[in-house]
């Protein structure tokens, strides 16, 4: 897919005119990780930024606010929702208290009992965050009933997550810039969950998504997110802080592994 267009990739690339490549993927792509397409030795990330974009029409790329304020929420603790079971995420607590450290967020995180639908809602009508960044089980389906993010003792719905992202602001610039889900999950093999991941969150005006493709380990979770914003927090686009911080996983031999670093995307705005 690559190798066509390699040696004017790599003119390119060395006069500094591009470091990051946006794919518009079909459907037999889009539940791949562009970033472990691999030759002669080397992973694509190794070389260029990437994001995902569901079509050229849906995304008008601007650069970000400098600002890093963040919106926290997650749940770390065990629940039983709908007589379905939830594992404890007990790294979460930390990755909230890593990223409030490393910027500009003076705000509590909403955790456990505080996050719920309501105050979630709350604090994104406040339109005082450009970054929202979530922690907690949930699953992005093709089906809007299998679509969800978990809050305190309850399942939000596709429909309802959609509602919570709209800014109650009439004042575009006001928009959630960059929505991380760092628990939740895509639908393996459902080709159509991430492109309606975009979707929910391009309707609700959302300019970018980070998410990952399929269940992420805890703790790798935690120090990926925690490297990531250090990274972002250096002034880099978005594409180029996740890119960086999976050239820092794939140097470790602990997490070295795709497993750990490549089921994170970026959709929408790389900037």
């Amino acid at each position: 897919m690559i190798q066509p267009l390699e040696p004017d990739l790599e003119k390119l690339k060395q006069s500094g005119q591009i470091n990051t490549l946006v794919f518009v993927l079909d459907d037999t792509l889009r539940d791949i990780p562009l970033s472990v397409l691999y030759n002669q030795g080397k992973y694509l990330i190794e070389d260029y930024a990437l994001a995902v974009i569901p079509n050229r029409q849906l995304f008008d790329p601007r650069p970000r606010q400098e600002q890093i304020n963040v919106l926290m929420a997650g749940v770390s603790e065990a629940q039983t929702v709908d007589g379905q079971e939830f594992a404890a995420l007990p790294y979460i607590s930390s990755e909230l208290a890593d990223i409030q450290q490393l910027t500009d967020t003076t705000t509590k995180p909403l955790l456990n009992q505080t996050f719920t639908e309501e105050r979630l809602e709350q604090q994104i009508d406040s339109a005082a965050f450009p970054i929202v960044h979530i922690a907690t089980h949930g699953e992005f389906n093709s089906d809007p009933n299998k679509t969800y993010i978990l809050v305190w003792g309850q399942r939000v719905k596709v429909r309802s997550f959609d509602r919570l992202l709209q800014v109650n602001n009439p004042d575009s610039s006001q928009a959630i810039e960059l929505l991380i889900l760092s628990a939740c999950e895509t639908a393996q093999g459902d080709r159509r969950a991430a492109l309606g991941l975009a979707g929910v969150a391009a309707q609700a005006q959302v300019r970018t998504t980070l998410a990952s493709l399929w269940k992420v380990n805890d703790l790798a979770t935690a120090e990926f997110m925690t490297k990531f914003y250090e990274n972002l927090s250096s002034g880099i686009t978005v594409a180029q802080a996740l890119q960086q911080t999976q050239l820092y996983f794939l140097n470790d031999p602990d997490l070295r592994r795709p497993y750990f670093w490549s089921p994170f995307v970026i959709v929408g705005n790389w900037l």
